[in-house]
């Protein structure tokens, strides 16, 4: 009987403190729906042809017609029009994820994660963060392809790189509106609905196509305050693709928007995660 029990404790794993077992599955969850998308590599490529078409739509059709910074120079406005595409391509990317923990729950998978010991928060953490590989993935492409069309950044490579960090942030942040808005509907198709319908008035009321102060006064400001603003101008201010004769209003997100970025991202992300690893318990409790 001593020989059997010492055995079973021999073999027996130490306890995982919380963090550590919460970032453990964290990663086992990205894991698996990182091999599901090399499986159907036709959701990575759907997902890029839709930015691409924008860049080279909003290129080659609206490039020239509008002006920026008192100028409408088709280069001028392809390097003002980048950042806003870059950014709309990490915010839209909160649709693929909604869909897809809706569709986990639909199919009953979120059912069998809950017969494993493994940390509640982690399902939703672990799919947030395998879109986050593909958003990046994703904007490697459309750089290459802006490059392609004429797109230049004036900035050393710092300043750059910190400019896709701030667009990952967001995409991140967003990724968790799509995890609420996927574990509050029924259907897949409900949560790619869901969530694209609003983010069309948050993209198009912004800096991103054109100059916010070209806006009537009313809608200046919302796109002045509009989180998704304050990433576009950081981008901007970090690729160096200010027109020449901009002038940035004096509303405060947009004379500080790197800051402003960091901090609306990280309000996202703290007020959505919350509100989804609470919803993910009382839906599957």
């Amino acid at each position: 009987m001593t020989t059997t029990t010492d055995v079973v404790r021999i073999a027996a794993p130490k306890p995982r403190g919380g963090v550590v077992q919460s970032i453990n599955d964290s990663l086992v969850v990205a894991k698996r729906n990182l091999i599901r998308m090399t499986r159907i590599p036709e959701m990575i490529i759907f997902g890029m042809i839709q930015p691409i078409m924008f860049v080279v739509l909003f290129t080659y059709v609206f490039g020239g017609s509008i002006q920026v910074g008192g100028s409408t120079s088709p280069q001028a406005y392809r390097e003002f029009l980048m950042a806003g595409i870059f950014a709309q391509t990490v915010t839209f990317a909160t649709a693929g994820a909604g869909a897809g923990i809706a569709d986990d729950m639909h199919k009953g998978l979120i059912d069998r994660f809950r017969s494993l010991p493994m940390a509640r928060g982690a399902v939703l953490t672990g799919r947030t963060l395998a879109d986050l590989v593909q958003t990046a993935l994703t904007l490697v492409v459309l750089a290459v392809v802006a490059l392609i069309v004429g797109w230049r950044v004036h900035e050393n490579i710092g300043k750059v790189l910190l400019g896709f960090v701030l667009l990952l942030l967001l995409g991140y942040a967003f990724s968790w509106i799509g995890a609420l808005i996927g574990l509050t509907v029924r259907t897949p198709e409900a949560a790619t609905s869901g969530g694209l319908i609003w983010l069309f008035p948050l993209t198009f009321i912004s800096n991103a196509f054109v100059d916010a102060n070209q806006m009537p006064a009313f809608l200046q400001h919302i796109a002045e305050w509009n989180p998704f603003s304050a990433t576009v101008q950081a981008c901007r201010e970090l690729f160096g693709n200010l027109p020449p004769g901009f002038k940035a209003s004096e509303a405060w997100p947009m004379q500080h928007p790197v800051l402003a970025s960091v901090m609306w991202s990280l309000v996202i992300l703290i007020v959505f995660r919350t509100l989804a690893v609470r919803k993910y318990r009382s839906a599957t409790a």
